[in-house]
Formats: C-alpha cells, structure tokens, sequence
C-alpha cells in the first residue's frame, strides 16, 4: 500500500482531512525509523517485525570491468511478515 493509498484510506474511513491524514501516516513513518535506528527493533502487531542487520564486508566484481572490489561491512533493515499477513497473502490469487 503506497503513502498515498494509506493516506486516503484514513480520510475515507475516519472523515479526517488530507493534511490531517497525511500528518498522522508521516508520524507514524517517523516513529518506526527512529525506534529501528534508537532501539535496533520495532515490532507492529499484526504486520511484522523491522529490525537492524549487520551485512558483513564482502568482496565483490565491477560488472562493467569485472575487477574485484572490496565491499565494506554495514547495517540493513530486515522486514520479517507477521503469520497474519503470510496467511492473507497465501489466500490471494497470483495475477498472471
């Protein structure tokens, strides 16, 4: 669901306005990226779980020349679905 989508459901569903809307979506946005950076976790109930991951250093190609490069060590954010959403996903048909 994209920022927008998110944003129209609320005012549909809650007689908010855009801005007010928009606010609360960017809130909430702001509140799971500072937690992930402050605490290294954040779970949401019935979504998932966000959580920092250490990618370690590696080596690697250029594709274009193919010589070898070092590729340093950093942090990622791993995503990991709750089981409600795994089964509501299991239960959608695949577009072909």
């Amino acid at each position: 669901m994209s920022k927008s989508l998110l944003v129209e459901t609320i005012v549909a569903e809650h007689g908010l306005t855009k801005v007010a809307a928009n606010e609360i979506v960017g809130t909430i946005l702001d509140t799971i990226v500072a937690t992930v950076k402050k605490e290294g976790k954040i779970a949401l109930p019935n979504i998932g779980t966000f959580q920092v991951a250490k990618r370690p250093a590696r080596k690697g190609r250029n594709p274009s020349t193919g010589e070898a490069i070092k590729i340093p060590a950093k942090n990622t954010v791993r995503f990991k679905a709750s089981t409600v959403i795994k089964e509501a996903v299991a239960k959608t048909k695949v577009a072909k």
